[in-house]
């Protein structure tokens, strides 16, 4: 068997080993050695060695835990909270406004932090008591909390796009700037939906009660001042100064880590245990992340060495299929292997396989990362993995999962809405980019 066969061969292997439920990084690890040995001899290990110490000097992967402390010091201050609560009293008298209120809340959370299984959890503690109170549709409130929370995948800073970054050999700068408006696209079509439905049909989402809306306008004012502008405050310290070029994501990342911290201490919401648990779990999803970087570079370097990746490329280029046909072909796999894997496995393993193919067709690698985000959003919203669901699920676990599927179902269409508008426009990603260049 020629080694091009054997690494597709190794592929499967792995693939199949996943979907049995094996530790990804593990079984890269593993698979890579064991195939790379039989197909290179000793110069597997020194692929190792090599890909394992290159991902701990980059310098760009050193903002992950920065950015993942920013997100867990920020759900455990309570900041979220009062945030969403501004956002509720001061639309109140508008039909549909809790999901408003979610969905704004979302984004601007996105915007401060780059993680999602928290967003989901902390959009479904605080809105699903009020939704059920005010008699808001199921389905529609599932499906507004869970792809909301999503939102932090594709909007900046986005954990995704830092580990895509040194993957495809962007920066990281460029994929932020690249995904601000594809991210506010999405959140601006759910936004219409949510209210055009909810004024067509008052039932989905009607107005507060007079009980629950503020006493008066200081109210108003103070809870929107209080909760919105702390969180801006940490936005501008992160991913203003990232978009500027005054900083590097890392830099960035640290002082947006500190500002946070002063912000929590000085609401005297952050416990002593808080602030524990906010330590331990961006170790603990540090070092899970960094651990499946460094794996999959050492097997995407045993595969390369192969010629798979260039065996896959030179096949599909061999179909003559035009440029925008191949794009779609590519983009409708990473769309598929969304439903049943998560991003890590397709950015670590899928995306440097396809890569070689996207540069010999010519097209811009910072426009197509930006359509695999978007597709890879679908990844948390779609069955049977839908880990967005299960999150949701397990802070309300009256609402039946099937009603929590079917909600999402919705904005599912509403995400290839936007994956198709930055498809065939492409100035709403590489815009921002090339302004800032200039």
């Amino acid at each position: 068997m020629s080694t091009e066969w054997l690494g597709l061969l190794l592929l499967g292997v792995l693939f199949a080993a996943i979907f049995i439920g094996f530790p990804i990084a593990f079984t890269l690890i593993a698979v890579g050695a064991i195939g790379g040995w039989l197909a290179l001899g000793p110069l597997a290990l020194h692929l190792m060695t090599l890909q394992v110490f290159s991902v701990m000097r980059d310098p760009t992967l050193a903002s992950v835990p920065f950015f993942l402390f920013m997100g867990y010091l920020l759900e455990q201050s309570g900041l979220m909270e009062r945030l969403f609560r501004g956002v509720q009293l001061a639309l109140g008298g508008v039909r549909g406004s809790l999901y408003l209120a979610v969905l704004l809340t979302a984004t601007i959370f996105a915007a401060a932090t780059g993680i999602v299984g928290s967003s989901v959890t902390l959009l479904g503690v605080m809105a699903a008591p009020a939704m059920k109170r005010s008699g808001y549709d199921i389905r529609m409130s599932a499906g507004t909390i869970t792809a909301g929370g999503t939102l932090g995948i594709l909007i900046p800073p986005s954990v995704m796009l830092i580990v895509m970054g040194p993957v495809v050999g962007v920066p990281a700068t460029d994929l932020f700037a690249a995904a601000v408006f594809p991210g506010l696209l999405l959140s601006g079509l759910y936004i219409a939906y949510t209210l055009v439905r909810s004024y067509l049909n008052p039932a989905l989402g009607p107005a507060l009660p007079p009980e629950e809306r503020a006493a008066s306008v200081g109210v108003i004012v103070r809870e929107l001042v209080v909760g919105i502008v702390p969180v801006f405050v940490v936005v501008f310290a992160t991913l203003g100064v990232i978009l500027a070029g005054i900083a590097t994501p890392t830099d960035a990342g640290a002082v947006g880590a500190f500002a946070t911290l002063l912000l929590t201490l000085a609401y005297r919401k952050m416990t002593w245990a808080g602030f524990r648990s906010a330590v331990y779990s961006t170790l603990l999803t540090s070092c899970m992340i960094l651990l499946l970087v460094a794996a999959s570079n050492y097997f995407g370097a045993v595969f390369s060495r192969m010629g798979s990746a260039s065996l896959i490329a030179e096949s599909l280029l061999g179909l003559d299929l035009p440029p925008t046909v191949m794009l779609l072909l590519i983009l409708a796999i990473i769309f598929v292997l969304g439903w049943p894997l998560e991003w890590v496995p397709i950015v670590l393993i899928v995306v440097p396989i396809l890569l070689p193919l996207v540069r010999k067709l010519g097209i811009d690698i910072v426009w197509f990362c930006t359509l695999v985000a978007v597709c890879l959003q679908t990844a948390w919203l779609s069955p049977p993995v839908a880990l967005s669901a299960y999150f949701l699920k397990g802070v309300v676990p009256e609402w039946d999962l099937s009603d929590i599927y079917k909600g999402m179902m919705q904005f599912m269409v509403l995400q290839v809405v936007g994956l198709l508008l930055v498809l065939f426009f492409p100035q709403i990603a590489l815009w921002l980019p090339a302004a800032l260049r200039d």
